[in-house]
């Protein structure tokens, strides 16, 4: 069975974040990406961004902050507004959007459903809807073309139930534990979109807790190792090491007790017990460095804990340097052996010679323009196939290393990043 999903809503204007157009909400433009990756720690499964842009210039903007979003979070992400041909659906796609939301109140959305649907696949389809006249003009082919629908009216329910068995996502403005629990009971309702999920101060891992707690599947976490599987130390306490989740970097050590455990499994935020203070501690709740959980991993003894953590603001350190580790001891300078970390450095260091002034190899091929670039590809590549029908494994090896060299110099070019392409490989 699927688990509910609590579902939050982006509407951007000119590459900013601001309130619902439909409710007349007066708000100050907000920095976009500093909202999708709070809502991103926050323990919501989807954001939906809506692009309300009036003209082309604008709607580019827009997919670029959309883009942007997508670079930057791990959540998934169904993009909307201002979609009008196909080539919208497809920009939205290539944003890094893993569904798109087609506007049922528009008339040429039928034609266009169909068309979305065959070229990309159903499962990457929505269609929002205000009334159910759309569900009647299409009820011949809609299930075999969308995914889900959203629900923009609470009434809608009765109406949409009677007359298709499509799984919805509906609006939910307020909260209302018990009505958002006799909602997702529906086995109609995928989840949940509204104005009190988007709140900065809304707990969302508190009421998936409190969901789950009813009975409701959630996507939250269900520890496998209880605080008495671990074995404490002298104090009762277990040493926490924490990590950053994306780039693995040590950002400090402090301990749990089985409170500090609890609340931290509880809440998605790291929680220790401090032994100066001897009282629970939220990480960040004074300083706004908060630390959300994105694992929890036993040793091989139960006596050591490693957390895997989002560090909101990148300072884990009391001093305000991003790590507690930075007094160096000793160092051996050695070879990079990680094959992401030795694209990002080579990445890198492309990015470097374009920005200077002295000649370099790259600087002269970038000189001659992006057909330079592609004659330059079209060569290695015509290398590496001879190269492989060859019985020399070296020659493949140096003929495929000079080919993916030249390809990140596209990739620089064109300012397409690994972390894009390793999560477009990711989605597939």
């Amino acid at each position: 069975m699927e688990h509910k999903n609590i579902v939050a809503t982006i509407y951007i204007k000119d590459g900013q974040a601001v309130g619902d157009p439909k409710k007349e909400q007066v708000s100050e433009p907000t920095e976009v990406l500093e909202l999708a990756k709070m809502y991103n720690d926050s323990g919501v499964d989807k954001i939906i961004c809506f692009d309300l842009s009036d003209d082309e210039e604008e709607h580019e903007k827009n997919l670029l902050a959309i883009r942007e979003i997508n670079r930057n979070i791990d959540i998934k992400t169904c993009g909307g507004g201002n979609i009008r041909r196909i080539d919208d659906v497809k920009r939205l796609l290539y944003a890094g959007c893993v569904e798109v939301v087609l506007n049922g109140a528009k008339p040429e959305t039928i034609d266009l459903l169909k068309e979305a649907s065959q070229r990309f696949g159903a499962e990457k389809i929505l269609v929002s809807l205000t009334n159910v006249d759309f569900i009647f003009k299409t009820k011949s082919f809609l299930s075999e073309n969308v995914h889900e629908l959203l629900l923009m009216q609470p009434d809608l329910v009765p109406g949409i139930e009677n007359v298709t068995d499509i799984p919805y996502i509906l609006v939910q403005d307020t909260y209302d534990l018990d009505r958002i629990t006799e909602l997702l009971r529906s086995p109609m309702i995928r989840g949940i979109y509204g104005d009190f999920i988007n709140c900065e101060s809304a707990d969302i891992m508190q009421l998936k807790a409190t969901l789950s707690e009813r009975g409701i599947i959630m996507d939250n976490f269900e520890p496998k190792l209880s605080w008495s599987d671990l074995k404490v130390n002298s104090d009762g306490l277990v040493p926490v090491v924490v990590q950053d989740y994306q780039t693995n970097q040590v950002l400090m050590v402090a301990y749990m007790n089985e409170e500090a455990f609890d609340t931290t499994i509880r809440i998605g935020k790291m929680t220790y017990w401090s032994r100066s203070r001897q009282e629970l501690w939220i990480k960040g709740l004074t300083s706004g460095h908060i630390q959300y959980v994105k694992s929890l991993t036993a040793d091989c003894d139960f006596d050591t804990i490693l957390a895997k953590v989002s560090q909101v603001g990148g300072i884990a350190c009391h001093t305000g340097a991003p790590s507690c580790f930075f007094n160096e001891i000793i160092k051996k300078e050695y070879i990079e052996r990680s094959p992401l970390k030795i694209f990002e450095n080579t990445y890198a260091d492309i990015t470097k010679e374009k920005q200077e002034d002295k000649e370099s190899y790259v600087k002269q091929l970038m000189d001659k323009g992006l057909d330079g670039i592609l004659r330059k590809i079209g060569e290695e590549s015509a290398e590496m196939i001879i190269a492989s029908k060859n019985a020399d494994e070296r020659e493949l090896i140096h003929e495929s290393a000079d080919l993916l060299y030249h390809l990140m110099i596209l990739m620089v070019e064109k300012n397409v990043s690994w972390e894009e392409v390793t999560r477009e490989l990711a989605q597939r």
